[in-house]
């Protein structure tokens, strides 16, 4: 199996700015995400893997460290937009496979984007992959910000949402001081692609359902494309949308390169 791992990263972010450049340990936190999953820390079956940046900073970064990358337009509306720009730019074949890490998941479980790429290569039914764990604490169940998802008999994403699904008959009554079983999925954020749908994606008309719960994944599901999720028995690793987060993967990394 061959197949593009692709990071998109672009310096805008409102609650950590400049976030790909954000050092963890004296290594830039995208070189650190590339380093991950390009095997450095382990395994990956990726035959390539290139940061779709949006700023010559987040290039030469890269560059210093022997990490690809391709520079991208500052005005794309959504992740989606970078790296179809980036399919283009890297001359990707229709039937290739890309695989999405976001660039703020340090500590990604380097075995995960395999796992999704693998899907789409085993099932031809597929536009998209993704991968989910199951829920072992009820505030993350409740958390808007921990998406959810359910799947059908066949591993296929049914919905994702923000909110607390499934919800038991039951639930009200008890105050959701317990998970339902079985456990409900966590959504883990990076997705597989087949190129020829990357490129048609971002041309696709925003659902309804997307808008309401701010997540795009929604709109392949709404025009009736079909993903498949991985459901892995490993937690997802830290990822770093605040200061604190930044701090918390430091000491982590710290305490790994002490041990």
């Amino acid at each position: 199996m061959s197949y593009t791992i692709l990071i998109p990263a672009r310096l805008a972010s409102t609650r950590l700015p400049n976030k790909p450049l954000a050092d963890i340990c004296g290594v830039p936190m995208v070189v650190r995400v590339a380093q991950r999953v390009q095997g450095v820390n382990g395994p990956s079956g990726a035959a390539r893997v290139v940061v779709a940046a949006d700023s010559q900073a987040i290039m030469d970064a890269c560059g210093s460290h022997g990490i690809e990358s391709v520079l991208t337009r500052l005005d794309h509306p959504s992740g989606s937009d970078r790296l179809a720009e980036a399919c283009e730019l890297l001359h990707l074949p229709d039937g290739d496979i890309v695989v999405n890490v976001q660039g703020d998941e340090p500590l990604i479980d380097p075995l995960l984007p395999e796992a999704v790429a693998d899907l789409l290569v085993r099932r031809a039914d597929l536009s998209m992959s993704t991968a989910a764990h199951a829920i072992g604490d009820v505030a993350d169940y409740l958390n808007p910000n921990v998406v959810k998802v359910v799947l059908d008999a066949t591993q296929r994403a049914l919905y994702f949402s923000r909110a607390p699904i499934p919800w038991w008959r039951d639930g009200a009554d008890n105050g959701a001081m317990a998970l339902p079983s079985p456990a409900p999925l966590r959504h883990i954020g990076l997705y597989g692609y087949r190129v020829a749908f990357l490129r048609r994606f971002p041309k696709l008309t925003p659902a309804p359902m997307e808008i309401t719960e701010a997540l795009e994944q929604l709109r392949a599901l709404w025009h009736g494309h079909q993903i498949a999720v991985h459901v892995t028995e490993q937690a997802p690793g830290h990822g770093v949308d605040t200061p604190d987060d930044l701090q918390r993967v430091r000491a982590l990394f710290a305490a790994a390169s002490n041990s």
